[in-house]
C-alpha cells in the first residue's frame, strides 16, 4: 500500500515573488514541432514494413544529399522515425540554443546512441523557426534476447540539451506597451489586490489596478520607468503573500493526499471496516499408474473465505480550528492511506468538508 503524504501548504502565510505568481502579457513562450530522423541506433529502429513513413524521409533526405534512391528497398533496422518538439523561449535570438525533445513514433525499439539528422522546426504559423541535430539521450535502456527482454525507463523517448539553433525570431515590441497585463497563475481576487497594493506602495502612488481576479494592469508611464522592461525588473521581485481556496487533492492511483492551510472540518463521528474476500488456488494433479492407459488429470480445488475486519470503532473528529487539528483528527481513526481517501470522499459527501475536493 502506498503511503500517504499529506503536505501542509502554508498558502495564506508564504511569502512569494511576483514574478512566481503571474506571466507578463506577451512575455511568453512558444511550441515548435518537427519530424525527423534518428539514424546510428543498434538494431533497434524502425520496420519498414510497420513504419512505411520512416522509409519516404529517409529517401527524401538521401535524395537531398544528391543519392538516387528511386525504386530501391530499404531495409535497415539503424532509423528510426521520430517527432522532435521545444518551446521557444520569450526574447530568443538569432543564434540561440534551446533544449528539445525527441519521441519515436514507429515500432522503434529504442533510440539509445542514435543520432537526430538536421530538423527543422515549425510554429503553429507553419514558419520555420529553429534547426535541430545532435546525438538523443534515451530516457531509458532496454535489452532483449530469444526468450526475455528487460527495459528500465522509456527508451523511445529521450532529450537534446541545445540541440536547436532559433533560426527565426518572434516580432514583440515591448518597449512599445503603454501598459502590461499581469496574468495570475491561479485567480484569486485576494491575491489580486495585494498585488495592486504591494506594487502600488512600493512606487509610493498608484501605478497598478486590479481588473478583476486574474488581471492586474501596469501603467508604465506612471512608474516613471525608462522603459517597460525597466518597470518589470522594479516589480518582479517584490514579495506577495497569496491567499487561495481551501483545497483537497486526492490522488487516488498513489494514494496521496495533499491538504491546504484553509481546510476545516465539521465535528462529525466517524467509523470505518471492511471485508477481506480471499480466494486461493490449489489445483491437484492425479497421476495414473505406472505402464497403464490411463491420463494424467488435474483437479481444481478453490479455497474461499472471507474475514470481515474488525475496524476503528465509533471515532469523533471535532470541528478542526488548524490544519494541525483536521489532520490530527483524521490519523486517530489508525487508518490507512486508500481507506483515509475513502473517509474524506464520505466527509464530503456529509457535507463537513469545508473544501474544494480534487480528486485526480
Amino acid at each position: 500500500m502506498a503511503a500517504a503524504l499529506v503536505f501542509c501548504a502554508s498558502m495564506s502565510t508564504a511569502q512569494v515573488r511576483l514574478k512566481d505568481l503571474v506571466e507578463f502579457d506577451g512575455v511568453r513562450g512558444n511550441d515548435l514541432i518537427g519530424y525527423g530522423l534518428v539514424v546510428g541506433l543498434d538494431g533497434t529502429g524502425d520496420g519498414i514494413r510497420n513504419a512505411p513513413f520512416t522509409e519516404d524521409i529517409m529517401a527524401n533526405i538521401l535524395e537531398r544529399l544528391g543519392v538516387n534512391v528511386t525504386g530501391e528497398q530499404f531495409r535497415p533496422r539503424n532509423v528510426a522515425a521520430v517527432l522532435v518538439t521545444a518551446t521557444l523561449p520569450p526574447f530568443a535570438r538569432t543564434g540561440s540554443r534551446v533544449d528539445i525533445t525527441v519521441s519515436a513514433i514507429g515500432d522503434a525499439g529504442s533510440l539509445f546512441g542514435g543520432t537526430l539528422v538536421m530538423t527543422p522546426l515549425n510554429g503553429a504559423d507553419g514558419q520555420i523557426y529553429a534547426v535541430a541535430q545532435g546525438a538523443v539521450i534515451a530516457g531509458g535502456v532496454a535489452a532483449r534476447g530469444d526468450g526475455a527482454q528487460v527495459v528500465e525507463g522509456v527508451p523511445t523517448s529521450g532529450s537534446i540539451p541545445g540541440g536547436a539553433r532559433v533560426e527565426r525570431e518572434i516580432d514583440f515590441a515591448l518597449n512599445s506597451l503603454p501598459q502590461i497585463r499581469l496574468a495570475l497563475r491561479q485567480a484569486d481576487f485576494t491575491t489580486a489586490l495585494r498585488i495592486e497594493q504591494v506594487i502600488n506602495g512600493h512606487f509610493g502612488h498608484a501605478v497598478a489596478a486590479m481588473q478583476d481576479s486574474g488581471t492586474v494592469v501596469l501603467d508604465i508611464a506612471a512608474t516613471r520607468a525608462a522603459s517597460p522592461a525597466h518597470a518589470l525588473s522594479r516589480i518582479e521581485n517584490l514579495v506577495v503573500a497569496p491567499g487561495s481556496r481551501a483545497r483537497v487533492v486526492i490522488d487516488q492511483r498513489s494514494g496521496t493526499i495533499v491538504m491546504g492551510e484553509d481546510v476545516r472540518i465539521s465535528r462529525v463521528a466517524v467509523a470505518q471496516g471492511g471485508l477481506t474476500l480471499r480466494v486461493e488456488e490449489t489445483p491437484l494433479a492425479v497421476q495414473p499408474n505406472p505402464f497403464s492407459p490411463g491420463e494424467t488429470v488435474v483437479l481444481p480445488r478453490t479455497d474461499a473465505t472471507i474475514q470481515n475486519q474488525p475496524g476503528v470503532s465509533l471515532a469523533e473528529v471535532r470541528g478542526g480550528t488548524t490544519l494541525a487539528e483536521v489532520v490530527a483528527g483524521l490519523n486517530a481513526l489508525g487508518v490507512g492511506p486508500r481507506d483515509m481517501i475513502d473517509i474524506l470522499n464520505t466527509i464530503n459527501a456529509a457535507g463537513a468538508l469545508h473544501a474544494d475536493l480534487v480528486v485526480r
